[in-house]
């Protein structure tokens, strides 16, 4: 936190030359209670306040600024359940009890400098099109402490970021420089959403205890840094994108090392990957056609031979998402997505499969003039034979009171990436008030 105050002076010392002409004020109250529906056991109370403070200068730029101050009043899910290695010292929430984190989580500067426009500061930047899962939106690490339940803007973890866009020609051109080193922030073993899949973390062999390690983390301010480039256009009625980034992946490589004892030592190692790819999408009528690719140079899954290649299979991916949209209905909107995965240089002791596919299905429909929306979301994993069912109905009471109700329930074996899960359907009962 102490370094993250130390980046907002610094920041605030660049306003000294100009005076500011407005400010605006806003925030959100937001509470969710989640009940297992098993057990009917209290899985969570999250309550979150998130103010947020913008300041107009009379020179066009904009300061960005917005906290969140978050607690967990059963302590299952926030904050103490994350492990917090993964964040970087200028990036990582501070704790301020076993119960409550304050977080950071914008603070950026924007305007034009000459034909650039320029974004600077702690931010998210959104990458791809699709609905539910991810392809190309990896710019900015996740926190899974619920897994995928919680919605992106608020499990994407902001980063420390240059952006910088400029119009060249008919294209859109974006540079991404981001020196943050915080990668995905996963849950704690034993904490409710905390991986236990074998295609995520590796099995032990049977009589060998396991000694998990810290992360060997990057620590080179400019050469661990990620970069990217963008670009993007309409061109024909379709919009396009190309998109490269050189990263290191959000998911250590989990290398396992059998020592005296015995014992198998779990090394995590951040390992860096290129990822080029591009988005399309194109309305025809009431249909939209959107997809994305992804290439990553470099991927790291486990095996099931912790003493072959140090239980890690290296591998480059192929990742895609096809989508069409349909809104032929009024108050109705209808999307069906296919995802897959595949593996370019599969080895037979990789866990998982050399093809993944995952379809998805949404249904949303609104009544009583746009106040009340009800929503089913599907995704199945068709290797695996599990998935998760997201059931939710919201109501706007006015413009600044939301409440909300939903089912989340998780099916299929152990093994599987939902199915990991299945112990934890649950009921979630929600309200937001903006002020």
């Amino acid at each position: 936190m102490k370094k993250q105050l130390t980046s907002i002076a610094i920041l605030s010392m660049l306003t000294s030359s100009v005076m500011a002409v407005e400010l605006e004020y806003s925030g959100i109250i937001k509470s969710q209670w989640a009940t297992n529906i098993d057990g009917g056991d209290n899985d969570a109370l999250v309550i979150s306040a998130l103010p947020e403070l913008n300041v107009n200068f009379d020179n066009d730029w904009q300061l960005t600024s917005k906290l969140r101050l978050r607690s967990d009043l059963f302590d299952e899910t926030y904050p103490d359940a994350l492990n917090r290695d993964s964040f970087s010292e200028a990036t990582k929430p501070a704790l301020l009890s076993d119960h409550l984190e304050l977080e950071l989580r914008e603070f950026y500067f924007d305007g034009e400098l000459g034909n650039s426009f320029l974004t600077l500061g702690k931010q998210q930047v959104v990458w791809g099109k699709s609905d539910g899962l991810k392809v190309l939106d990896i710019v900015n690490p996740q926190s899974f402490n619920e897994f995928i339940l919680d919605d992106f803007e608020s499990s994407r973890i902001p980063l420390w970021t240059v952006n910088v866009e400029q119009t060249l020609g008919e294209w859109d051109l974006q540079f991404l420089w981001i020196p943050d080193k915080s990668y995905h922030a996963l849950p704690k073993q034993g904490s409710p959403f905390a991986f236990t899949s074998p295609e995520l973390v590796p099995v032990a062999p049977s009589g060998l205890a396991v000694n998990l390690n810290d992360a060997d983390r990057p620590d080179r301010f400019f050469k661990d840094s990620d970069a990217g480039i963008r670009l993007a256009s309409f061109i024909g009625g379709w919009d396009i994108s190309v998109n490269y980034l050189y990263q290191y992946n959000n998911l250590p490589a989990l290398y396992q090392d059998i020592s005296a004892g015995p014992t198998v030592n779990i090394n995590p190692e951040y390992e860096r990957t290129h990822v080029a790819g591009g988005t399309f999408s194109n309305a025809f009528g009431d249909f939209v056609i959107r997809g994305e690719l992804g290439y990553f140079s470099d991927r790291y899954f486990v095996t099931d031979n912790s003493l072959v290649e140090r239980g890690i299979a290296e591998t480059p991916e192929v990742n895609y998402v096809l989508g069409l949209d349909w809104t032929g209905i009024d108050d109705v909107f209808i999307s069906a997505q296919l995802f897959q995965s595949w593996l370019t240089d599969y080895q037979s002791s990789t866990v998982r499969d050399e093809v993944d596919t995952t379809l998805t299905f949404l249904y949303r429909q609104d009544f009583f003039y746009e106040t009340l929306e009800a929503e089913v979301l599907i995704i199945s994993n068709l290797n695996n034979d599990d998935g998760l069912i997201r059931q939710k109905i919201s109501y706007e009471w006015n413009s600044e009171l939301t409440t909300w109700l939903g089912v989340d329930i998780f099916y299929g074996k152990d093994e599987g990436l939902y199915g990991q899960f299945s112990d934890n359907d649950r009921f979630v009962l929600g309200l937001e008030l903006a002020f």
